[in-house]
């Protein structure tokens, strides 16, 4: 009894009890699983290895332009490296709006069309579906440009007619020239332009990102659905509370993968715009352009320092969406499915 109160340094005395500690488990993993963890390693080090080397190549091929033109490879809205006048604000601009055009339309398509398959669509069809939306993202781009200049473009220019008329007084929607007004006055200045081939590209990414979405809201837990319908909600609030705010990461993941493919489009592009190598905001105006469609155009005629600014120009796109991908990634890695996928 008195030995329980002495201290530990008297010989009748206990020792303290050590302080609780989180034991340490090791565990060296079945050989598959070492096997998988190094494969896995290897193969996300070949991807980054391959854009590093992509990215130095590009820059070591444009380093000769950027090393004239400077800052002003960014500012200067011609195309005349011969002569070293040239930058790529008038296609960098292009660029963007075929992109915005082309999230704008196809985020509902992919939306709907995702919400559709995995909550609406019945068990018969619905694998029917998801194959047909993962053979549209297969046809070539050339087949979506020839679409889009013998079939969409007549069709679409009395739109751009009307969008003209009504919401002219928007200076996206302003087209110089032309009253729209005038029921005789000449459909070309509507045609080749910014807004047709955002269509164009609309429809080609729209198959990537309903994937990504399709999945993502296939993911949603079933017992928070289950509560949803306990509580009374319908399957359209079942949906806006529970699968909506659980596919954010995929929503804008997919977003944001379209976007990616829409920056770099070029066939359809190259074969639907009229190129100006000016700075064009009015959507709905004959004459567009788009670094990868100036890369199309004049790669084949260009002299040695033309190819190191077209080098240039392509070093601007990788940026631009490597850019675009990353912001991409961090929202993704925020949101409750992203946050998901990541563990």
């Amino acid at each position: 009894m008195t030995a329980s109160v002495l201290g530990p340094g008297h010989p009748g005395g206990t020792a303290p009890e050590p302080a609780d500690a989180p034991r340490v488990l090791h565990s060296a993993g079945a050989p598959s699983d070492r096997v998988f963890r190094g494969l896995a390693r290897g193969s996300g080090g070949v991807v980054l290895g391959l854009m590093l080397l992509v990215g130095v190549f590009l820059a070591s091929r444009a380093w000769r332009a950027l090393a004239v033109a400077r800052w002003s490879f960014l500012t200067t809205a011609k195309w005349e490296p011969d002569s070293h006048h040239f930058g790529i604000a008038a296609v960098l601009t292009g660029t963007v709006l075929i992109g915005m055009v082309a999230i704008l339309i196809a985020l509902p398509l992919a939306l709907g069309t995702a919400l559709y398959i995995s909550e609406y669509a019945p068990r018969r069809i619905k694998r029917g579906l998801v194959s047909l939306v993962d053979l549209m993202a297969a046809v070539p781009s050339v087949v979506y440009g020839l679409w889009g200049v013998f079939f969409l473009q007549g069709h679409v220019v009395g739109l751009s007619r009307w969008i003209s008329q009504y919401f002219g007084w928007i200076p996206l929607f302003n087209v110089d020239g032309v009253d729209p007004h005038d029921p005789l006055a000449t459909s070309t200045v509507y045609t080749s332009s910014t807004f047709i081939a955002g269509i164009v590209v609309a429809l080609m990414v729209t198959p990537i990102a309903c994937s990504v979405m399709r999945e993502t809201f296939a993911q949603a837990p079933g017992g928070e659905r289950e509560g949803a319908f306990a509580l009374g909600a319908t399957k359209w609030g079942m949906i806006r509370t529970v699968v909506l705010p659980f596919g954010v990461g995929g929503i804008i993941g997919g977003t944001m993968l379209g976007l990616g493919r829409a920056l770099g489009e070029t066939i359809a592009v190259y074969m639907i715009i009229s190129p100006v190598f000016a700075v064009q905001p009015h959507l709905l105006q004959n004459g567009a352009n788009s670094v990868s469609a100036l890369i199309a155009l004049r790669y084949g005629s260009a002299s040695h320092f033309g190819t190191s600014a077209l080098m240039a120009a392509g070093l601007a796109l990788f940026t631009m969406t490597l850019v675009v991908n990353f912001i991409a990634s961090s929202i993704v890695a925020r949101s409750r499915s992203g946050a998901g996928t990541e563990a």
